[in-house]
């Protein structure tokens, strides 16, 4: 006589209980990233507390919309391609970030950016840049 072993047992409550653990993070990583949008694009910051770079990739907010104070122009940065540990939070991200434009005209890199909001796309003619909610300052 043999008994059940504990895969059989337990083994759907185990894979159950994960995969309700893996979606509350998931709308947990969602809502984190939607108050930092909204705190970032409705009071111009502050920046920290922010969401980190895993927990917007989580979520699929795969771009970083950053504003160049020289030359004021808008431009997405892809997050899955930044080199850094996905529990790196994404205001650390703002020192890293350079305006191709001004470095030219400067000849050395110019690091003046603003971090603006996480975004699904790609900045294009149909999708505009993010504006500030109480009009663009």
């Amino acid at each position: 006589m043999g008994t059940k072993s504990r895969e059989t047992i337990y083994g759907a409550s185990v894979r159950a209980s994960a995969e309700r653990a893996a979606e509350a993070r998931k709308v947990a990583d969602r809502l984190a990233c939607e108050a930092w949008n909204k705190r970032m694009l409705g009071f111009q910051g502050p920046a920290q507390p922010s969401p980190a770079l895993g927990d917007a990739l989580n979520t699929s907010y795969l771009y970083l919309e950053v504003k160049c104070l020289g030359c004021s122009t808008h431009q997405t940065v892809p997050l899955n391609i930044v080199r850094r540990p996905k529990t790196t939070p994404i205001h650390e991200l703002e020192r890293y970030m350079r305006c191709r434009q001004c470095s030219e005209v400067r000849g050395y890199p110019y690091k003046r950016s603003h971090l603006v909001a996480l975004r699904t796309t790609r900045i294009t003619a149909s999708d505009p840049p993010s504006t500030w909610w109480p009009g663009e300052r």
